[in-house]
């Protein structure tokens, strides 16, 4: 039973309806008692960092998660914003993220110079992913598949084998990352079409 965490943000009704197509049980978790009936967990994201922490955390989920990841090693999928919120830190806000993977979710144009100056923010539309390592989220996906992708910010991790897949937009950043029980992807996969229905269906089986 997989549980996509209702707390405000992200694309809830789309995930459950790929999943509803897909006849694979899920449903919206937006209470802690809720989600202890999930054997998998998605957490969507939309927007700023900052807001979408807080909003997590006044849902009343925020320790009951930590819990169920971190102690109880739950699966956990991290859409877009959901992956950033795994991190540390933000350059987009000033609050803690989750801290689940180490690493920090920086600007494409930070001044640490890794991508083009004056490049177009945000990144938006489809963009190609380059599997570097095998994993089983993208099994049955062509080599080099198409996702939709809009952020201005990206996850930059510390533990370089965590990284499954790169894309390049004026540069390479890690959009897909992964570290036993927990995946995170940049891209959004319910907007992504075939393959992006592929991967869902490929993370309930996981």
């Amino acid at each position: 039973m997989i549980g996509v965490i209702d707390y405000g943000l992200g694309n809830v009704k789309a995930i459950l309806n790929i999943y509803n197509n897909l006849d694979i049980s899920a449903f919206a978790a937006s209470s802690k008692n809720e989600l202890e009936k999930a054997t998998r967990l998605i957490l969507p994201g939309v927007g700023a960092f900052d807001w979408a922490i807080t909003r997590l955390n006044k849902s009343g989920m925020r320790d009951r998660l930590d819990k169920l990841v971190m102690d109880n090693c739950v699966p956990v999928l991290g859409i877009c914003v959901g992956m950033q919120m795994m991190s540390c830190s933000s350059e987009e806000g000033e609050m803690d993220g989750l801290g689940w993977v180490e690493g920090k979710v920086k600007h494409f144009r930070s001044s640490d110079g890794s991508f083009k100056e004056n490049m177009d923010v945000p990144h938006m539309g489809w963009n190609n992913i380059y599997v570097e390592n095998e994993h089983r989220l993208f099994e049955g996906i062509e080599d080099n598949a198409e996702f939709y992708f809009l952020h201005s910010y990206f996850f930059l991790e510390k533990n370089k084998d965590q990284v499954i897949s790169r894309t390049n937009y004026h540069g390479w950043f890690t959009s897909c990352f992964g570290k036993e029980n927990i995946v995170g992807v940049q891209f959004h996969p319910e907007k992504s079409h075939t393959s992006g229905v592929r991967l869902l269906q490929n993370y309930a089986s996981i």
